[in-house]
């Protein structure tokens, strides 16, 4: 069994927010993740929800901000956060950019050298943390869903619509939908992928959902005060490409709401009870 170390554990709306550490195969290191376990979990394995966070963020960033826990607590979901990177690579130019490298791994399956040896967040969050999760935790594998905030809403959407087999429900806030053509995938994609196009297209959901749909709805919301709405997230493209494909798609925008985690904690119920629905519980 592959050993987890806990790093804190503290009582949460009936349930056990903790917060761990391993070291991992595919980032080559030690990663940190946190796990809300609700009241439901003492007797039954539940479901689990997956919430990817964005750049320069941490597993703490969304379990302390968001505030999930207490209708997560009623619905009995598991809300497991992952780091957004592993960290200390050692790698040279991995630190000293917000926009790149360490706390901006862009949940992709890096291929290039040096980031090939660490940057492999995509089998990462697919593979090695359900298994390890599955091992010490009491979640129910075969009712997962996966959520996540701006590069994060961009690893939810990829991985859900690259692994429809692994996910009931995927929903994002905020999300960078086309990262070939805004400037934060054309600075790190090409880093971690090479000059590639195709292997820009099979980390970029408006490329993805042209070639394979989610088997349910996708949820997005995207606040209108955004001050990256129009350079880097651009969700017209996501809704025009879900419409062409024939993807259901919910895509809500908020007037008055930012990229901050006081617009994540305005709707997060929403998200919340959409991937309670999908999984079958609440």
């Amino acid at each position: 069994m592959t050993v987890v170390e806990t790093i804190s554990e503290q009582g949460c709306f009936g349930g056990v927010q903790g917060f761990y550490r391993h070291e991992s195969t595919a980032c080559g290191g030690a990663m940190r993740f946190a796990v809300y376990q609700p009241p439901q979990a003492a007797s039954r394995p539940c479901p689990v929800l997956y919430f990817l966070a964005g750049l320069t963020a941490t597993e703490e960033t969304a379990t302390i901000k968001a505030g999930a826990q207490r209708l997560a607590a009623e619905l009995g979901l598991i809300l497991v956060m992952p780091d957004t990177s592993p960290r200390q690579t050692g790698i040279d130019g991995a630190t000293g950019d917000w926009e790149f490298g360490e706390g901006a791994g862009f949940y992709v399956e890096a291929t290039e050298a040096p980031w090939s040896t660490r940057f492999r967040m995509h089998s990462y969050i697919v593979d090695e943390l359900p298994a390890l999760l599955a091992e010490h935790f009491p979640i129910d594998r075969a009712h997962s869903g996966i959520c996540g905030h701006s590069m994060g809403g961009h690893g939810a959407l990829t991985i859900a619509l690259k692994h429809p087999q692994r996910y009931r429900s995927v929903s994002a806030f905020a999300p960078i939908v086309a990262p070939s053509q805004v400037p934060w995938g054309q600075k790190a994609l090409p880093r971690y992928l090479g000059n590639d196009a195709e292997a820009w297209a099979a980390y970029d959901a408006c490329e993805l959902v042209r070639r394979q749909t989610f088997p349910g709805t996708i949820l997005i919301d995207q606040g209108e005060a955004d001050k990256f709405l129009i350079e880097q997230l651009r969700p017209e493209l996501f809704d025009q490409a879900c419409a062409e494909s024939g993807q259901s798609l919910q895509l809500r925008r908020h007037v008055g709401y930012d990229h901050s985690y006081y617009f994540i904690a305005s709707f997060i119920d929403d998200h919340l009870r959409h991937h309670a629905q999908a999984l079958g519980v609440g």
